[in-house]
């Protein structure tokens, strides 16, 4: 018999003592992050070399190991829960939510399974209703928290391949403009469809789906003898932020009898506004809908959201049974998650959503949201005012696209000069701003929405745009 080692049963103070040295370290890296740089990669690769090492056989001292990760490891990368983070698209890194993974974590209560944890799963189905209430879908709604929108956007695309196409379904084709995030694309791929059956349709000047092509597409593939099944309509796209005409895809999705999608991953929670609501009316038309936690409702990375409008189709794409496992609920107000998600084992997600929504109230939420909303309208003004400044994407919701386009700068050279002004831009640290392409020109985007991020820190990068500007000059 192996002698016994309780080494790693921390309990009582051994466990306090690493919880607060823990906590010590969060607590001063979360306050500093309006001092830090926005990004800062430098060294980066030698860094990621120097930390590969086999498996260690003995102990190190956690005081040296917090050292390594928050002095050395931390540091070189994009300071994405920082305010001058304006990349991609933000990630807040909601403090309360690592709260509640630790928790969550510790607990170790299992959620797939209702009978498990009974009160833990009801959280999280309440959180999962919360979000079908937002989006104004009906009581017949279910859903799923993910690790993202890219397996959001899969489990929604299987299970509308399930409800609506064969055991044969190849020639079943999908929709999505010259705007759409690449998640489509390759949860296409990993259900089955061919790369083809993958219909890109154009857009229009403000960047949203023409409607007249998508139906033109549609007819065109029926009298191919191929299966249009799949419409996706963007709410927020992440090049520009752009708004697709929802109750008009809607309504061609109606009388088409296709499935129709929206990625909101980025912009679905702006539903939370008067603004946001307007501008994403038709959303609650949706048979199915994408939301990242992790975007828009400021949480750490890791936090997704698919709501289908009837629970029922999600469930028969996903349901699945075992003799090793419990029974499942018959009642319907009894949610046991392994049924409506590709995932049996998971962490209980919902306490990352339910805990800061319940300490503060949906108000700061929707406050940080028009805030942000402003902040983008503010930035385009102020651009609009600098020299040479073009705007590419006007603000749909809190993105903004610009380039500089001084006098005598042919379009020739005009991608070289942007790239040295965005890296005129990111210099000094205050900001960072990434680029994308829109209508084949070099873009540069601001995308504010991060809890942290206010009129302050957008003067902030206002200034060092103007200073780039007068840096940036056109090679003779």
């Amino acid at each position: 018999m192996s002698r016994e080692d309780r080494t790693l049963e921390l309990q009582g103070d051994a466990l306090r003592r690493l919880i607060d040295a823990a906590a010590e370290r969060v607590v001063a890296h979360v306050d500093s992050l309006p001092r830090q740089p926005a990004a800062d990669t430098d060294g980066g690769v030698a860094l990621a070399r120097s930390l590969a090492e086999p498996l260690p056989e003995t102990a190190t001292a956690v005081e040296d190991l917090f050292d390594l990760l928050f002095s050395r490891v931390i540091p070189k990368s994009f300071n994405t829960a920082g305010p001058g983070y304006l990349a991609y698209i933000p990630g807040g890194g909601l403090p309360h939510a690592a709260v509640a993974d630790l928790i969550a974590d510790a607990t170790n209560r299992y959620v797939g399974v209702f009978a498990a944890a009974p009160g833990l799963a009801a959280i999280e189905a309440t959180v999962v209703r919360w979000l079908c209430d937002l989006a104004g879908l009906p009581a017949s709604a279910r859903g799923i928290l993910t690790s993202g929108g890219s397996l959001a956007t899969f489990s929604a695309l299987v299970a509308a391949r399930r409800h609506l196409l064969p055991e044969d379904f190849l020639s079943g084709t999908i929709y999505v403009s010259d705007q759409a995030h690449y998640a489509i694309q390759k949860s296409s791929t990993l259900a089955g469809f061919p790369e083809e059956r993958v219909r890109e349709i154009a857009t229009d000047a403000d960047y949203r789906i023409r409607v007249d092509a998508l139906e033109r597409a549609i007819t065109s593939d029926r009298s191919a003898g191929r299966t249009p099944f799949f419409i996706v309509g963007n709410a927020g796209t992440t090049n520009s932020g752009a708004v697709d005409d929802l109750p008009a895809i809607a309504a061609l999705a109606e009388r088409e009898r296709l499935w129709f999608h929206v990625d909101a991953a980025y912009g679905g929670f702006f539903l939370m506004t008067e603004e946001g609501r307007r501008r994403l009316a038709g959303i609650e038309r949706a048979d199915s809908i994408v939301l990242d936690p992790h975007k828009g409702l400021f949480l750490p990375y890791g936090t997704g959201a698919l709501l289908v409008r009837d629970g029922e189709t999600l469930k028969k794409a996903h349901a699945l049974s075992a003799d090793y496992m419990p029974p499942m609920q018959q009642d319907d107000d009894l949610t046991d998650f392994n049924l409506l998600s590709p995932e049996l084992s998971r962490g209980f997600r919902g306490l990352r959503l339910w805990l800061p929504l319940k300490m503060h109230g949906a108000g700061p939420f929707r406050r940080n949201l028009e805030e942000k909303l402003e902040l983008a309208s503010y930035a385009s003004q102020k651009l609009k005012e600098i020299p040479g400044i073009e705007i590419l994407a006007e603000p749909q919701l809190s993105i903004v696209a610009f380039r500089l386009r001084p006098p005598g700068a042919g379009d020739a050279a005009l991608d070289e000069l942007n790239r040295a002004f965005l890296e005129r831009i990111n210099a000094p640290r205050r900001v960072y701003l990434t680029a994308t392409r829109l209508s084949g020109r070099f873009a540069i985007r601001i995308c504010v929405l991060s809890f942290r991020t206010h009129r302050d820190r957008m003067d902030q990068a206002l200034e060092d745009i103007r200073a780039a500007a007068r840096e940036t000059t056109v090679r003779p």
